[in-house]
């Protein structure tokens, strides 16, 4: 049932591209079987979710079919003098592998060994497609909302202080250095993701079984859902309504795509220097190729998800999470991708759906129930006010200002306090009672 309405999803995302002219996520995906992929990290990540399913010696034996087929690919494009000008010259290994799985799954295994298998190349290329789903509904979000509405949250981001040009000019300022490096981890959110969900899928092999709750779950339902509020509320981001858009960065991007210049669009050249004034907003007009991927800020939303789903992991793998939540903050507002009430919408966002998903697992219930209807009260709530009430949150950042930053504190009080009761007690280690010496 599962794989039916993905499936469904997928074939109706794709009529949709078509309908502006654009290819879908089918259609991306089939040309990397041959082209070269624009993301060849992603597919081998994807093809790491699958082999948790499998032995070492199968395990062994697959990425070995994964890279030779690479190298055979390799050896084509050199003898034909084909140039890998966009996206990764390695990848399609790992991508004809898992579908070569999947036939194996089907034609070779039976029973429960045969739905295992299915599930972990299931979860592979749920990896693989959920990327080039979300690529999709950026187009489309540029392609169907021809004006944005940026100007209200600049209003609203003057009740925070407006952390997006106070980063700027931080990042600005550490040049190619301090911006490739956070570029970097800015980029491969999605690597650091499988790290965290690999070492809690470590014991499917063995116990032959998924654990109930997961990573890539919420990772997945994030990236599905959180496009469908850009369509409500179209944002470009500071950077590109109030700068010089992908021209403030090119001169120092090592690992940014060449993206046509969009600076002409921007309402005046403000960012990262001057904040813009507070003013009456209206909705403006923007090219139709930035996507328009700002509110909420899925970034902080996956990366959230990342931090908490690592609680449960050893020192290395907590440290590493909380530093991934930490740079990326410091990215999406330093590149002026966001304005910190994006943020905010984020983190609440990521607890709602994760709250969620947990109640789901325990069989709806009902603490977890209310925690999920209030997540979701209080994310509505901030786009409302977003929306309607953006210079009376300007005019009075004093009040405002707390007032998001405890809406915010009371969903995350709320999610570790009903999570605290799910987890089970610890019990105390008896310590054994001294024996009388014999003589």
């Amino acid at each position: 049932m599962a794989a039916v309405v993905a499936l469904g999803f997928f074939v109706a995302l794709e009529l949709a591209a078509r309908h502006y002219g654009l290819p879908g996520p089918l259609t991306t995906q089939a040309r990397e079987l041959i082209g070269p992929p624009k993301s060849g990290p992603m597919l081998y990540a994807g093809l790491a979710l699958m082999m948790v399913v499998l032995t070492w010696r199968q395990r062994f034996v697959v990425t070995g079919a994964a890279v030779g087929i690479d190298l055979a690919f390799a050896v084509v494009r050199w003898i034909f003098d084909v140039k890998v000008t966009h996206g990764h010259p390695f990848g399609n290994g790992a991508l004809w592998v898992l579908l070569g799985c999947a036939v194996f799954a089907v034609t070779r295994r039976t029973g429960r060994e045969r739905v295992l298998l299915l599930k972990g190349v299931g979860l592979g290329l749920l990896l693989v497609a959920g990327r080039k789903t979300g690529d999709t509904w950026l187009l489309i979000t540029a392609k169907s909302r021809p004006e944005v509405l940026d100007p209200y949250l600049a209003n609203a981001d003057h009740a925070l202080g407006n952390p997006s040009w106070i980063m700027g000019r931080i990042v600005t300022a550490t040049g190619a250095i301090g911006f490739n490096f956070l570029d970097t981890i800015y980029g491969q959110l999605a690597v650091a993701a499988v790290v965290v969900a690999l070492y809690q899928l470590r014991n499917v092999a063995a116990e032959r079984r998924f654990p109930r709750h997961h990573l890539v779950r919420t990772f997945l339902l994030i990236g599905l859902l959180g496009p469908a509020i850009y369509m409500i509320f179209p944002v470009v981001g500071p950077v590109f309504a109030y700068g010089t858009g992908t021209d403030h960065w090119a001169s120092i991007a090592l690992w940014s795509p060449q993206i046509p210049s969009d600076g002409h669009w921007a309402v005046a050249n403000l960012w990262p220097q001057t904040p813009p004034p507070i003013s009456a907003p209206h909705s403006i007009p923007f090219d139709d190729v930035t996507p328009r991927n700002c509110m909420p800020s899925l970034h902080t939303a996956w990366a959230t998800a990342i931090f908490i789903h690592s609680r449960r992991g050893p020192r290395l793998l907590r440290s590493a999470g909380t530093f991934w939540l930490i740079a990326t903050l410091c990215a999406t507002l330093g590149f002026g991708y966001h304005y910190g009430v994006d943020l905010v919408a984020g983190v609440v966002f990521t607890l709602t759906i994760e709250a969620g998903l947990r109640s789901f697992d325990r069989g709806w219930d009902r603490s977890g129930l209310r925690l999920t209807a209030y997540g979701a009260t209080v994310f509505v709530a901030l786009l409302v006010s977003y929306r309607f009430l953006p210079v009376r949150m300007a005019e009075y950042p004093w009040l405002a200002g707390p007032l998001l930053l405890l809406a915010m504190a009371s969903v995350i009080y709320g999610y570790v306090r009903t999570v605290a009761r799910w987890e089970p007690a610890t019990a105390p280690v008896r310590q054994p009672q001294p024996q009388p010496e014999l003589l």
